[in-house]
């Protein structure tokens, strides 16, 4: 374990954008990173993942901590589950695949998902009608004040749409070590009727999806619509899909009929973010080195060396033009930097 001095992070995240840490250090272990944190030299200090939800517009004076904890163990099972521990070094991707080699079900919906596991219960990541609350036990987290472990059950995490403790009061204030869910081992309950699974499943001649099947169809639809990062630099979906009321939905209805949506409630209706954007004809618009994907609104892409600072002013020239048309906020998914 060394700490290194202007590092570029450009590899480390996947819009790949270039910008300098003045202090970087990888751990691969639990007592590498306690040793870092108690580190006095460095006071301010930032926690780096898979780098898969982040959009870095400046270069960062912090000690940035790459966090590279492996490992993969089955802690318990019977019959019908399994609770299996995966450390948050661990590629998300990776381990779902892992899963469905030992006929794991529950996150096969999450396939492809760009990232790291101890990342993912920070902004409860999700995909066609599932989301990582739905197999979360608990997660571990080394506190940065006490440089002690803690550990979060589902309830402690406060889970909602994008959104956990770790996004709110305890923001900042703990690493996600390690994360435990509980899979299926029979009697998978697959959840195919979101989106366009079953269109893809219908393409392959499956009427009978196994776990697996599901996975590749879940694969197929995110490689169809979704740049690869290491091509095309991209944090996949940049904004959250917003939440209005039904009156607001109602009055928009008149002027946009074709307006797509997901009722949550009797009174909130979710309107998909891509298709304000595409409406407001941003999507597949380019600008220079940096712009939106042509195949889905959501994504803002970096084409070659792009500033973070040029994707950011992006980013608000799209709400702000979505809030002028639709009178709808809609709030970024990744976090800034």
């Amino acid at each position: 374990m060394k700490i290194k001095e202007n590092i570029s992070l450009k590899p480390y995240n996947t819009f790949g954008i270039d910008v300098l840490a003045k202090h970087f250090v990888t751990v691969s272990n639990l007592n590498e990173l306690k040793v870092v944190l108690s580190l006095k030299d460095f006071p301010n200090k930032l926690i780096l993942g898979g780098g898969s939800n982040l959009l870095l517009t400046k270069n960062q004076e912090a000690l940035v901590i790459h966090i590279n904890l492996k490992g993969i163990t089955i802690i318990s099972e019977d019959e019908n589950s399994a609770t299996v521990k995966a450390n948050a070094g661990e590629n998300w991707h990776e381990f779902v695949l892992w899963c469905l080699k030992h006929d794991f079900g529950g996150v096969e919906n999450l396939s492809l998902i760009p990232g790291n596991v101890g990342t993912a219960p920070i902004q409860n990541i999700g995909a066609y009608g599932v989301e990582l609350k739905d197999t979360f036990v608990s997660c571990e987290g080394l506190s940065l004040e006490t440089n002690q472990l803690k550990s979060f059950s589902n309830t402690d995490c406060d889970f909602g749409y994008r959104n956990s403790i770790f996004k709110q009061q305890e923001k900042g204030k703990y690493i996600i070590t390690s994360v435990t869910f509980k899979l299926t081992k029979n009697k998978h309950k697959l959840n195919i009727n979101y989106g366009s699974i079953t269109t893809q499943l219908e393409k392959m001649g499956i009427t009978k999806p196994t776990i697996k099947e599901v996975s590749k169809a879940v694969i197929a639809i995110r490689k169809s619509k979704l740049p690869n990062p290491k091509e095309i630099g991209n944090s996949g979906s940049f904004f959250k899909n917003p939440v209005i009321s039904k009156a607001h939905y109602n009055t928009l209805l008149e002027n946009f009929p074709e307006m797509p949506s997901y009722t949550i409630s009797k009174d909130k209706i979710k309107i998909p973010a891509g298709w304000l954007i595409e409406k407001a004809g941003f999507k597949g618009k380019r600008f220079g080195n940096y712009g939106v994907h042509k195949k889905q609104a959501l994504v803002l892409v970096n084409y070659s060396n792009a500033k973070g600072s040029d994707i950011l002013n992006l980013s608000k020239l799209i709400q702000k033009t979505i809030k002028r048309l639709f009178n709808i906020s809609i709030e970024a998914e990744v976090n800034i930097l």
